[in-house]
């Protein structure tokens, strides 16, 4: 292994920039030529190509997003756009690529995996969707985001006595409601994988008022969706003014956690062991406190995990 790549895919997250040091200063520490990708599949497959040192890693680990930069693809979803995209890195004389993306990412790794490039994949999303590890890279500096924002919505909804409903990311995983709305007290969190009534969290919301709660907040997944049809409803019914405040993209910014940025450190740094190791179509992940790695077929194909334990810690401790 004399030289190696690396690329950030997909949505940007929190600790990606933690992750590039690790795999940059790993690979040099070892003898081994680092090359940097811009603007992920779509920078692979327009030569956006570099060399990368110590220095060029300095002072990037506090930052948020990705010093690669990050690009959607359309082009190396065809046969023809990955097989240009290995082309390339071999005429680079690439021997390994470090993808940290999401899902999407890992199945571009997949791949070119096919096509003689040994990959490694690292979990770079805010989503927490990846069932292979417990934690992905950016997932816990965006549910500390959620919370601070709940804490100033908490507020100004106590002051007006009002309901207040926050939408929040992850697209059909609930990961961040769920965290985010244990820690932050919520009445209710509404999430993907459970059904929820419209009624009934109207009942809730009714019964809190009668206990003497001054506002109530809800915590809604943008895979549910809907947080600004939903206040105009339940303030239909209960009576009590509602408002609905979506987050969007404020979640995937800011300087990343101690948590990610360790995270992100221990998975770079594996991910170039592994290709030291002449190992391939491999994603690095934390399983009970350790690093693990597995092979990307049996990652990708597992299904989708919820914790239901939490779930119902959150419906206890709501009440």
């Amino acid at each position: 292994m004399k030289t190696i790549a690396v690329l950030t895919s997909g949505g940007d997250a929190p600790g990606m920039n933690a992750a590039i040091r690790a795999v940059v200063r790993t690979g040099v520490e070892n003898g081994i030529k680092v090359m940097g990708i811009q603007r992920g599949y779509s920078g692979l497959i327009n030569g956006e190509i570099f060399e990368m040192d110590r220095h060029s890693v300095s002072d990037i680990i506090q930052r948020g997003g990705t010093i690669l930069r990050t690009a959607r693809c359309e082009e190396f979803k065809t046969e023809e756009g990955r097989k240009r995209g290995a082309s390339i890195l071999k005429a680079f004389g690439i021997d390994g690529l470090v993808v940290i993306g999401g899902d999407g990412s890992f199945h571009g790794a997949q791949l070119l995996s096919k096509l003689g490039i040994a990959t490694i994949g690292l979990p770079g999303t805010i989503d927490n969707d990846l069932s292979y590890t417990d934690y992905t890279i950016g997932f816990d500096t965006a549910i500390n985001t959620v919370l601070d924002a709940i804490n100033k919505l908490r507020d100004t909804s106590t002051s007006h006595e009002r309901v207040s409903i926050v939408e929040v990311m992850g697209r059909n995983c609930g990961d961040i409601a769920l965290y985010a709305g244990i820690a932050g007290g919520a009445e209710e969190i509404i999430v993907p994988e459970k059904e929820f009534s419209e009624d009934e969290l109207c009942k809730t919301i009714l019964q809190g008022k009668l206990r003497g709660k001054m506002h109530s907040l809800i915590i809604l997944a943008e895979g549910v969706g809907g947080a600004g049809k939903l206040a105009t409803k339940v303030e239909e019914i209960t009576g009590i003014e509602t408002r609905a405040t979506i987050l969007g993209h404020i979640q995937r910014g800011g300087s990343p956690s101690c948590f990610d940025r360790v995270l992100a450190s221990r998975l770079g740094y594996r991910a170039v062991e592994l290709l030291i190791e002449g190992k391939s179509s491999r994603v690095v992940g934390m399983r009970n406190g350790q690093i693990v790695d597995d092979d990307i077929d049996e990652a990708l194909s597992l299904p989708r995990r919820f914790d239901e334990n939490l779930y119902n810690i959150a419906n206890v401790l709501s009440r």
